[in-house]
């Protein structure tokens, strides 16, 4: 007999014996009573299953604040170019870009030239006028002098004296002063500049409070009203609080939103205007579950939900609404208070169909059958 055969042979009587110890090994096994197998607790060598098999956990509500979220920017309150009213040369510009001012600070000085001059003449016609109408009136009492008369010099006296406070305001117009407090943006004028009536002497912002500007939805309009505690962050990771100060009543005819305004105290004028934020406004309070992301999926109908269990072990699809989305996975509610949450093997399982549960024991760090 040849090697080769031999060689087979000695194969096949091993393979031989290897099955018959595995048929000797499953009825003895199978002779085990059900008693004697110990209680249902399961480990990562626990008997297969006919049925699929899934970790579930086992998850209670919790109350969070539904939100409407508004994506805006910050704006000016105001935003002024304060302007010359007079002409006249520039004699002094005490402020730099950048520079916080307070109202009635100078902004830009223009020359007194004969301003001055023309006050102090306008002051001694009033006087004149002053004088003429009491000798007239004391002519009156003596029948000396007509009403007519009289009415004459009450007109002068009156002309005098509109004459001498529009020459006042001449005078004080060769300053040029900030309107309101706060910063200024740019300046448009130099120290021996010429200003006309209308020219601009600098760009005046007001950054206390900042507004912040979004538009919202249909929807979401209904639920907002003014007064609201607002919280929200720039794109620089900047904490913005402030209250919902306006909710506009009619909407943009293009996109059908409305704009809502939110107030946001800036004393330290520390917030810039034009910076992107993301506001949340809390509008109710609901019940909801934490979830990983990764568990989320849609159906055929294009629904999001996830996959839960009932009483009976069935797959259940569950719809659910992301409530709010977070570093250690999304609030979503839909859900019941207590819920049956399929998180490993959902992808192998479909709406339905009956599963063997493996439930976690968080208490004793075990996993439990049921």
């Amino acid at each position: 007999m040849s090697s080769n055969l031999i060689s087979a042979a000695v194969l096949a009587g091993a393979v031989a014996l290897w099955m018959a110890a595995g048929h000797f090994t499953d009825s003895s096994n199978a002779a085990t009573p059900a008693s004697a197998q110990g209680p249902a607790v399961f480990s990562a060598q626990s008997q297969p299953s006919t049925l699929n098999r899934v970790r579930v956990d086992v998850l209670a509500a919790e109350y969070r604040t539904r939100s409407v979220v508004l994506r805006g920017k910050t704006e000016s309150k105001r935003v002024v170019d304060v302007k010359s009213e007079i002409s006249g040369n520039i004699v002094s510009r005490p402020v730099e870009r950048g520079m916080r001012v307070e109202q009635g600070d100078l902004l830009c000085e223009l020359a007194v030239d004969d301003r001055g001059v023309a006050v102090q003449e306008a002051r001694a016609a009033l006087e004149t006028a002053r004088i003429e109408l009491e000798g007239s009136l004391k002519l009156q009492d003596e029948e000396l002098l007509s009403e007519v008369a009289i009415a004459a010099s009450q007109a002068r006296k009156e002309g005098a004296k509109a004459h001498l406070r529009r020459q006042e305001l001449n005078l004080a117009r060769t300053r040029i002063v900030a309107p309101f407090a706060g910063v200024v943006e740019d300046l448009h004028m130099n120290v021996g500049d010429y200003a006309i009536p209308g020219a601009t002497c600098a760009t005046l912002i007001d950054l206390d409070p900042m507004l912040v500007r979004a538009d919202v939805t249909e929807a979401e309009v209904e639920t907002l009203s003014v007064g609201q505690p607002v919280s929200g962050m720039s794109v620089a990771g900047r904490t913005l609080d402030g209250v919902v100060s306006f909710v506009g009543k009619q909407s943009d005819p293009d996109t059908r939103t409305y704009p809502v305004e939110i107030t946001v105290d800036n004393q330290d004028y520390s917030i810039r205007s034009g910076l992107t934020v993301t506001m949340r406004i809390g509008v109710e309070q609901v019940p909801a579950h934490q979830v990983a992301s990764s568990l989320l999926g849609l159906d055929d109908a294009g629904v999001l939900g996830i996959r839960t269990l009932d009483d009976a072990n069935r797959v259940v699809f569950s719809p659910v609404e992301i409530l709010e989305d977070g570093f250690d996975g999304v609030w979503v509610t839909g859900l019941p208070d207590t819920v049956n949450l399929i998180t490993v093997g959902q992808e192998y399982v479909t709406p339905g169909e009956t599963v063997h549960p493996v439930f976690v024991d968080k208490s004793k760090d075990q996993l439990a059958g049921r």
